[in-house]
């Protein structure tokens, strides 16, 4: 084959090389829960000192009025760091600016250790987190997304 030919192809192709990065991103989110929602239920009893479960209509579907941590509606697949209203830690925000969605994966692996998931999925090492408690046992964190699914917006409109 020729330079010509090869420096031809390469032009030709460089669009869609450069294009593929942005299909990927485009990519829909896994959010399929493989835990058991009941047993979640059962584990946020250790969240409910700081999150609360309330709905847009404002009913409380699980906790307290706890407040330190942001309300948990609709966790599953929203872009982390992005409740109105709530003061996140400059790394969770970050986070969610670098494109963090909660799936199932992203929960897990932060509910079990907050700060430690922030500074690798940053890449940074000064970053902290807000969130000091860690969900010990990975089967509790895979539970816990599960139940937080249950009460996701979709869920709750098709069981009412």
């Amino acid at each position: 084959m020729s330079l010509r030919v090869l420096t031809t192809a390469a032009v030709l192709a460089a669009p869609f090389m450069i294009a593929a990065p942005v299909f990927a991103q485009d990519a829909e989110v896994d959010l399929t829960a493989s835990g058991d929602a009941e047993a979640g239920e059962r584990a946020f009893r250790q969240c409910v000192a700081c999150h609360v479960v309330v709905n847009d209509e404002g009913e409380t579907l699980a906790g307290r009025a706890a407040r330190t941590g942001p309300n948990l509606y609709g966790v599953v697949g929203r872009t982390a760091g992005s409740v109105e209203d709530f003061r996140y830690s400059d790394g969770m925000v970050a986070a969610g600016e670098a494109g963090l969605i909660w799936d199932e994966a992203a929960f897990v692996a932060y509910s079990q250790d907050p700060t430690g998931y922030l500074r690798e999925y940053l890449g940074d090492s000064s970053v902290r987190g807000n969130m000091t408690f860690r969900v010990r046992q990975e089967e509790d964190a895979i539970n816990l997304y599960a139940y937080l699914q249950s009460l996701a917006p979709a869920a709750e409109e098709t069981t009412n």
